[in-house]
């Protein structure tokens, strides 16, 4: 049987300014953004990723608290590359640093407004894509 991380609950404080993090500086796409009438549930997937992240106001969200989720990863083929993304796109981001020569050793971090925090590795032979697209009828 295949077991698949499809979503990972990210602790924030302020959806708002959290969906503008997400969606305008990372570039992650927005899936939606739907008002459950108790509580607000937002889907954000980073371009390329089987996995989402959600935010939002649910009972069982706000049990973490917002920028308690540390060492969250996102693999790119290039780390240089992506960093000067993010940094263009107004992100504070660590520097890159070259841990290992061999791949999968490059990496660099960021955090979204409340701390959350994420790391970007570097691995060359996934080339373009990380992980097959998402279907989206399932």
């Amino acid at each position: 049987m295949d077991w698949t991380l499809e979503v990972v609950v990210v602790p924030v404080s302020d959806v708002e300014a959290s969906i503008a993090f997400y969606r305008d500086r990372v570039g992650f796409a927005l899936d939606h953004d739907t008002d459950a009438g108790y509580g607000r549930i937002v889907q954000l997937t980073p371009r390329g990723s089987g996995c989402s992240v959600v935010l939002g106001t649910l009972p069982p969200m706000q049990r973490m608290a917002p920028g308690s989720l540390h060492g969250l990863q996102l693999v790119v083929p290039d780390a240089r590359a992506a960093h000067a993304e993010l940094v263009g796109r107004g992100v504070a981001c660590e520097e890159v640093t070259a841990l290992d020569e061999r791949d999968g050793g490059t990496l660099f971090g960021f955090a979204d407004p409340d701390g959350n925090s994420w790391v970007v590795q570097e691995i060359r032979a996934r080339g373009g894509s990380s992980s097959p697209p998402r279907d989206p009828a399932g």
